[in-house]
């Protein structure tokens, strides 16, 4: 057991309230990134944290969060940037059960793809807590809507993502216009060069928090790649799914236009399947997920901006209908299933012409490689020792 494990939540200088929430929310033990980071914050601390995913981020940043509030003023002070709308609702969704006994924190989230009208109701009832992508959080400033020159502290979640997608302009914006000696935090599953001048220009002394994928918190995944030919990798995801050992599953696609087609392809062959993508309105992304999260229906086809919101517990397997076209990419895919220590399986279909993308994926990893399985003569899954892969097919 790690140090980590051993300290619980009780044992930190911390309001009933929120112990309560905790408690509610069926957590005892602090994750590594929770036990190093909540201390730190408490203390004034700015932080650039890099960790893994799913490893208990939001719960690290936002008890401090609650705990700094002056529930009593109507300004925000405390304020959440998020790369994707997906998971500013999940983040929000988070904040809004650790201060589920709290009734004065008001939180808003703030997000393209939804009417502005709704949003600007959210910030007339003066949240103290704001998470939001950087686009929206940029307009509602632009329309003197939301300010934060009072803001105490900030946290940006998924920085290496967001910075890569282009935000970097609208962040520095909306950190410069908070106050200079407010609390800056970073959250980041990797870390490059914006990541570091972004702290390097704007944190003050940050204490570094670095958690390893340890045993503890690392996924527990299964990692196979299956050779398949453009002609035949249908058929080769119909046989992953007709063997019927998975019910939660998520397929990934480079683009939006392969996202519909093959979610389209699988409804044709029977099965209940749904798709996500930037594309598709937000009030109905919003819906096809917690559709998803509450087991509606069990395969969700997506592509990887779609997904880096996605925070669903129990997702069986992952396939990577196409390999993914950033090298991290692959490790946030395959993170989404072998969370809350459950075990998870991982497919990648590869076919000839993205070996050579493969082989660059695999010297990126640096860890467990993934087992190569093969077809027989008469198509049946097998592993190297020429043992069946599934029993049943």
């Amino acid at each position: 057991m790690s140090e980590a494990e051993t300290i619980r939540f009780d044992s930190l200088d911390i309001s009933g309230e929120v112990l309560r929430a905790v408690a509610k929310m069926g957590f005892t033990a602090m994750t590594p990134v929770q036990a190093r980071t909540i201390p730190v914050m408490m203390a004034g601390n700015d932080v650039i944290a890099i960790a893994p995913t799913g490893t208990g981020k939001t719960c690290a940043f936002g008890i401090p969060m609650l705990e700094y509030l002056q529930l009593k003023e109507d300004y925000i002070q405390e304020l959440v940037i998020a790369p994707t709308r997906e998971l500013a609702v999940q983040i929000a969704q988070e904040l809004s059960a650790l201060a589920r006994y709290i009734p004065e924190a008001r939180i808003a989230t703030l997000y393209g793809g939804q009417p502005i009208a709704k949003q600007m109701q959210q910030l007339k009832r003066k949240p103290q807590i704001v998470v939001a992508t950087p686009g929206r959080m940029l307009d509602m400033m632009h329309r003197g809507l939301a300010r934060v020159d009072r803001v105490h502290t900030m946290v940006i979640d998924e920085a290496d993502e967001m910075l890569k997608m282009g935000f970097v302009k609208d962040v520095t914006s909306i950190i410069e216009a908070t106050p200079q000696d407010r609390q800056l935090v970073m959250f980041s599953a990797t870390t490059n060069q914006d990541v570091m001048t972004i702290s390097w220009k704007y944190q003050y002394q940050p204490v570094e928090i670095t958690v390893e994928a340890v045993a503890e918190n690392k996924p527990q995944i299964a990692q196979y790649i299956i050779e398949a030919d453009r002609q035949n990798k249908e058929d080769r995801l119909l046989y992953l799914l007709d063997a019927d050992e998975y019910h939660r599953i998520i397929i990934f696609t480079n683009t939006k236009f392969m996202t519909d087609r093959l979610c389209s392809f699988l409804q044709k062959k029977g099965y209940d399947a749904q798709c996500i993508h930037g594309d598709i309105p937000q009030g109905k992304r919003t819906k096809v997920m917690n559709d998803f999260k509450h087991g509606k229906f069990p395969i969700l086809v997506c592509t990887d901006v779609a997904a880096r919101g996605i925070d669903v517990f129990d997702v069986e397997a992952v396939i990577n209908y196409d390999l993914p076209q950033e090298n991290e990419y692959y490790t946030h895919r395959i993170g989404r299933t072998g969370r809350a220590k459950r075990h998870g399986v991982a497919f990648t279909l590869m076919s000839f012409q993205e070996s050579v993308r493969m082989d660059e994926i695999l010297r990126y990893l640096q860890g467990d490689k993934p087992e190569k399985l093969e077809f027989d003569e008469m198509g049946v899954l097998r592993h190297a020792d020429g043992s069946a892969f599934f029993e049943n097919v």
